[in-house]
């Protein structure tokens, strides 16, 4: 931001974000101080990082860099700790979830049917996620790993989705629809290949190019 009495104002402004966002993380084996001291240096990376060609509001490109810097914290203290009423609320997802008879539950849904918070839902819908490797392989070709994709910063988590979302507008509509179905729905090429008229190795090799030709939008 380079002025400092605009970034103490943001601070300032800021400040009851990450006390909102510190409580989610409370009871997890580290003090709420910890945390509090964390999500604010989130916040500063946030304000010294933030571009307004980014073409988002200040607080929703924060949020994530604040959650990544507790993340951080809590993976560097060590094995992370779900809290009592977060398993418990788990178990009631589960069992809300088992007792309906369809699928594709949202959070907002859930927390309504239950009477809670749908950030505590969201919480209790991931505590039980495995924990995913940076060598993982995804794609057809296995020539990304989840650390090409996420970064190991949380910045860079941010910032190539930014980056992502800009990329992907500038692809045709069957392209981006192609990537969106594998990677955000997780949908197998077979699956595409069939709701398409046409053979796994056709959709394999589309999506070849099609990762191909981001990766050179990206560095051009």
């Amino acid at each position: 931001m380079g002025d400092e009495k605009a970034r103490e104002e943001l601070v300032a402004q800021n400040i009851a974000l990450v006390k909102y966002i510190v409580r989610r993380f409370l009871g997890r084996g580290v003090e709420y101080d910890d945390l509090f001291q964390f999500g604010c240096m989130g916040l500063l990376k946030a304000i010294d990082r933030f571009d307004p060609s980014f073409q988002v509001q200040f607080s929703t490109y924060a949020v994530p860099v604040i959650m990544g810097e507790i993340r951080r914290c809590l993976r560097d203290d060590g094995p992370i700790h779900i809290s009592r009423a977060i398993r418990e609320l788990s178990k009631r997802v589960d069992e809300y979830v088992a007792g309906t008879d369809h699928q594709g539950h949202s959070a907002k849904e859930i927390a309504d049917a239950l009477g809670a918070d749908k950030g505590d839902v969201l919480l209790a819908m991931n505590s039980r996620r495995p924990i995913r490797s940076l060598d993982e392989k995804i794609g057809g070709d296995g020539e990304l790993r989840l650390m090409d994709v996420i970064g190991s910063d949380p910045m860079s988590e941010v910032d190539l989705r930014l980056t992502l979302a800009r990329l992907l507008m500038g692809l045709p509509p069957e392209e981006r629809t192609l990537l969106f179905r594998r990677y955000f729905k997780r949908h197998t090429q077979s699956q595409i290949a069939r709701d398409m008229g046409t053979s796994q190795v056709q959709i394999s090799r589309m999506e070849s190019r099609i990762l191909k030709k981001l990766r050179q939008m990206a560095s051009g």
